[in-house]
């Protein structure tokens, strides 16, 4: 079965994904069984309604550490400007998958990814669309809400606090593109968090070369760097994630194609 390969753009009509996460079955440590009903497989939406936040960066690099420990991890790319299909675009075959969805295709398209072997689904929602944080919400274990850690940028939560609370989902701000060493900033930061009545994540992503650097080419702060501090905070964040969605975050490393 030939893979498919997502199109360096999209005003070419994109053939359906399918056949590409098919082809990665094999890879799949739950391809061999005949229902996945019963192993639990976590969607994660990253939301936040001001731009800036990181919100590509991170679902990528989450989907890309599900990848690295075992799993088989997709990106559903809900922003029209397409950074995330771009970037994998860029990378041709190389995990993880990246589809582009409508907001009220997202269910159809989680239902069908599961079904075909998908393990790990992160969302990755556009700014200033309530359509798209609304039905990414309502699809997911579990919502991260990338924001800088600022008071002009923290003020911007207010909305996705309203969305989540009104949904019951669980939710955690992830501080994103501040500085590695400001201890303070971020002890402010966190506490204006609580203030909007939400949890802050322990764990951040801060403002690193290599993740700027990663995105230039197509890859991942762990390609580039595997032993440096981008990639170990992904990491931290990942192993986080899972904890919280009932999921291990390792299995046996599949064998290579």
């Amino acid at each position: 079965m030939s893979r498919w390969t997502p199109t360096m753009t999209r005003v070419v009509k994109r053939p359906p994904p399918a056949p590409f996460i098919q082809a990665r079955l094999a890879l799949c440590p739950h391809a061999n069984m005949r229902s996945c009903k019963d192993i639990h497989m976590p969607t994660i939406a990253i939301i936040s309604q001001k731009g800036g936040a990181g919100k590509t960066t991170l679902a990528l690099h989450l989907a890309a550490a599900a990848e690295d420990a075992g799993h088989t991890a997709l990106v559903i790319d809900l922003d029209p400007q397409a950074t995330a299909s771009q970037w994998a675009a860029w990378r041709k075959d190389a995990p993880p998958v990246v589809i582009d969805s409508a907001p009220p295709r997202l269910a159809a398209k989680i239902e069908q990814a599961r079904a075909q072997g998908a393990a790990f689904i992160v969302i990755d929602t556009p700014p200033h669309a309530d359509s798209a944080a609304s039905a990414a919400v309502e699809a997911a274990d579990l919502v991260l809400i990338p924001c800088r850690p600022s008071a002009f940028d923290l003020a911007a939560i207010k909305t996705t606090a309203s969305l989540v609370k009104m949904r019951g989902k669980p939710a955690f701000v992830i501080f994103t593109a501040g500085s590695p060493t400001a201890p303070r900033m971020y002890e402010e930061a966190t506490q204006l968090v609580q203030d909007y009545g939400l949890d802050a994540c322990p764990h951040r992503v801060a403002d690193r070369a290599a993740f700027r650097h990663a995105a230039a080419e197509g890859k991942t702060a762990m390609e580039i760097e595997p032993d440096g501090k981008a990639a170990d905070e992904v990491r931290q964040l990942y192993k986080w994630t899972c904890e919280h969605v009932n999921m291990q975050a390792s299995t046996k490393r599949r064998a290579s194609a």
